[in-house]
C-alpha cells in the first residue's frame, strides 16, 4: 500500500486493539479498489476518548472513525448527528466529520448481522431469540432484531440491570416483544447468539451451557478471531447448526464505503476468504 500527502486517513479505535480485523478488510478494499485511503488502528483509554476524538478530528486529513469496543457507546454523547439505530441503541460504530467541522454517527452492526443471516439462510421473525451480551455490538444486534419484528427476543448481560433499560427502550421504539433474561440459559430458543468477548483469551467459560441449546436451534457468535470459536466447535461436537461472525464485518463493507463518500466495487468474496480460517 502506498501512502502519500494526499491519503485520506481514518481510525479505527478501541481499547484494546489487537482483536480488530477491520484495517486488514478495509485496506485490502482500498489498495484493490485503487482508493486513496487507509485505516489505522488507535488504542484509546476510555477516560482518554474524548479529548483524543476532539484532537484527532483537528487533522484534516483525517476524515472519520470507526469505533471497536469499549468506544461505541461512549462515543455518541460527542455527536451532533445520528441515524435512527444508532439513537435508538445508544451506540455507533462509524462517525464523519462534515465541512462544517460536525460530527455525525451511524450503526451498522445491528443491519450487517441481519445481512449475515439472511446469507446463513437464518430467519428471526416470529422466532424465539436469545441474545446473550449487550455491550456495543451486541446492544446494535438487539436493535436490528427488534426492528426486523422477532417472535420474542431475550437479553442476558453480566452487568445488573443494563438489559432492563434496553429492553424498555426497543419495546417502546419499536413495539417489539423485548424482556431481560436473569440467566444465559439457551433453552427453548430458535436462535442464540453470543455477542459477548468471551473466547477471546485462552481459557475463557464459554458464554452459555452449549448442552442446553435445542438440537434444532441455530447458534451465531460474533468475535471475529480464533476461528472457529471454542463456541463454535462445542456446538459442532453436538451437530447443531452454528455460524462465524465475521460475515456481519463482510456485509458491513458498502455500508461502511457508502457512509464515507467511497465509491468502489467490493468483492465480498475475496473478503471472506480473507477472513475464513
Amino acid at each position: 500500500m502506498r501512502i502519500t500527502g494526499t491519503t485520506r486517513v481514518f481510525l479505527i479505535l478501541g481499547d484494546p486493539v489487537a482483536q480488530v480485523r477491520a484495517p486488514e478488510v478495509f485496506n485490502h478494499v482500498f489498495e484493490r479498489a485503487g482508493i486513496d485511503a487507509v485505516l489505522v488502528p488507535a488504542q484509546v483509554a476510555p477516560h482518554e476518548l474524548d479529548t483524543f476524538v476532539r484532537h484527532a478530528l483537528l487533522a484534516r486529513n483525517i476524515d472519520g472513525l470507526w469505533l471497536a469496543i469499549p468506544h461505541k457507546t461512549a462515543l455518541v454523547p460527542l455527536l451532533d448527528r445520528c441515524d435512527r439505530l444508532g439513537r435508538t441503541a445508544g451506540a455507533v460504530n462509524a462517525a464523519r466529520r462534515h465541512a462544517d467541522g460536525s460530527l455525525e454517527g451511524a450503526l451498522f452492526d445491528g443491519v450487517g448481522f441481519m445481512q449475515a443471516l439472511d446469507r446463513f439462510g437464518v430467519a428471526t421473525r416470529d422466532r424465539r431469540v436469545l441474545l446473550v451480551g449487550v455491550g456495543g455490538g451486541g446492544v446494535a444486534i438487539a436493535t436490528s432484531l427488534a426492528a426486523a419484528g422477532v417472535g420474542r427476543l431475550a437479553l442476558f448481560d453480566a452487568v445488573p440491570g443494563r438489559t432492563d433499560v434496553i429492553a424498555a427502550r426497543l419495546a417502546q421504539e419499536f413495539g417489539a416483544p423485548v424482556v431481560s433474561a436473569d440467566r444465559a440459559d439457551p433453552g427453548g430458543y430458535d436462535v442464540v447468539i453470543n455477542a459477548t468477548p468471551l473466547g477471546l483469551k485462552p481459557g475463557d467459560p464459554l458464554p452459555f451451557d452449549v448442552a442446553r441449546v435445542d438440537r434444532d436451534a441455530t447458534v451465531v457468535d460474533i468475535l471475529m478471531k480464533n476461528q472457529p470459536t471454542p463456541l463454535l466447535r462445542a456446538c459442532r461436537e453436538r451437530g447443531i447448526a452454528a455460524h462465524p461472525g465475521y460475515e456481519m464485518l463482510v456485509q458491513q463493507i458498502p455500508l461502511y464505503l457508502r457512509f464515507f463518500g467511497i465509491e468502489a466495487e467490493v468483492d465480498l468474496d475475496e473478503v471472506r476468504a480473507l477472513l475464513a480460517p
